[in-house]
C-alpha cells in the first residue's frame, strides 16, 4: 500500500488533545490516531449508506400485511432457532 504525505493544520487545543492521546498510550503516534479517525468515519458512512438503502427498499416494497404480533412471533422463533 502506498503512503501519501499530508500537511494538516490544527488549533492548539486540538493539537494538545491528539498529543495527550498518544502520551496516554492510546496510539503510538499522531498519524495512527488520524488514520483511526478516517477508518471510523469510513465505517460510519458505510453503515449510513446501508441504512439509507434499507429504508428505500422498505418504502419501495409498499405496505405489508404483517401484524406487530406476527412480527414479534417470527422474531422470537428465529431467535430460538438460532440458540
Amino acid at each position: 500500500m502506498s503512503v501519501v504525505r499530508k500537511s494538516i493544520t490544527f488549533t492548539e487545543q486540538q493539537d494538545a488533545y491528539i498529543k495527550s492521546l498518544v502520551e496516554k498510550g492510546g496510539y503510538t503516534n499522531e498519524s495512527e490516531f488520524l488514520r483511526d479517525l478516517v477508518r471510523k468515519d469510513q465505517e460510519e458512512r458505510r453503515r449510513l449508506v446501508e441504512l439509507q438503502d434499507a429504508l428505500v427498499d422498505g418504502i419501495e416494497s409498499g405496505p405489508s400485511d404483517a401484524t406487530i404480533e406476527g412480527i414479534w412471533m417470527e422474531t422470537i422463533q428465529e431467535y430460538e432457532a438460532g440458540k
